[in-house]
């Protein structure tokens, strides 16, 4: 699946900057930019459009007022943004018009990766709900993939192929069961916490998230994965315990 995209802001050297890190994302499709919101208010209502990476302070329409007109339409979650701006000052703003992120420039393509995955799997839980409506034998609307960025490249990962994610400095180990060396990507594991589906996948420790499906054997406060032993740590014990306790019935 590819995203729809355009890219708004009226200054050039940032418009540039947009299309250049959608046109390296695997992802996404650019369609269309924009000097203006007018124009691209024009374009978004005669097109097909899923997600808008625009500036906030614009002349004639600014990103805020153009987000109200196109979170008041129809079928509004179907066309999402993520605002990028210098002032940091509109990002409440931002979230009120139900942004799906705040890029603050100058922002790093780490950065704007991170944003645009998000999106990407808002895309792919929304598509799983309406063919869930339409199929009542659908098991699950959670995505079957992830994309990582590994070095210099985006890596797509099965979900469940994944075991579990270790937290290492400013990476993380994304842990296979198909490989016998783990992924290092350059991320946080509250990110990849955000990620991962919550009924899959579980944090149990501040440096570790575990597959739930992958889990050999529990014991006391420490979960076995093949030959890895994770301890609960002490925050997450409740929800853990609470999971385990639906496990056993």
């Amino acid at each position: 699946m590819k995203l729809n995209c355009v890219a708004i802001d009226d200054e050039p050297l940032a418009l540039d900057l947009i299309c250049k890190f959608i046109k390296q994302t695997s992802f996404l499709n650019l369609i269309g930019k924009f000097s203006n919101g007018v124009e691209a208010l024009g374009f978004i209502n005669q097109n097909e459009v899923q997600l808008i990476f625009m500036d906030i302070q614009m002349p004639d329409l600014s990103g805020m007022e153009l987000a109200r007109v196109l979170d008041g339409k129809k079928n509004s979650d179907k066309t999402r943004i993520i605002f990028a701006t210098a002032y940091h000052q509109f990002a409440i703003e931002g979230y009120k018009v139900e942004a799906l992120d705040y890029l603050l420039k100058p922002y790093s393509y780490e950065e704007f990766l991170n944003a645009s995955t998000k999106a990407y799997t808002y895309f792919e839980r929304l598509n799983s709900q309406s063919e869930n409506s339409s199929n009542q034998d659908q098991e699950s609307n959670t995505p079957e993939y992830i994309f990582l960025k590994v070095e210099y490249q985006l890596i797509k990962v099965m979900l469940k192929d994944i075991a579990y994610v270790e937290a290492y400095k400013d990476y993380v180990k994304v842990h296979l069961i198909s490989k016998p060396n783990p992924l290092l990507s350059l991320t946080s594991l509250k990110s990849m916490e955000e990620l991962l589906p919550s009924k899959s996948f579980m944090r149990v420790h501040r440096s570790y998230i575990v597959s739930l499906e992958h889990i050999d054997s529990v014991s006391k406060n420490v979960i076995q994965i093949g030959k890895q032993h994770i301890t609960v740590g002490d925050n997450y014990k409740e929800a853990f315990l609470e999971f385990l306790s639906k496990w056993m019935n």
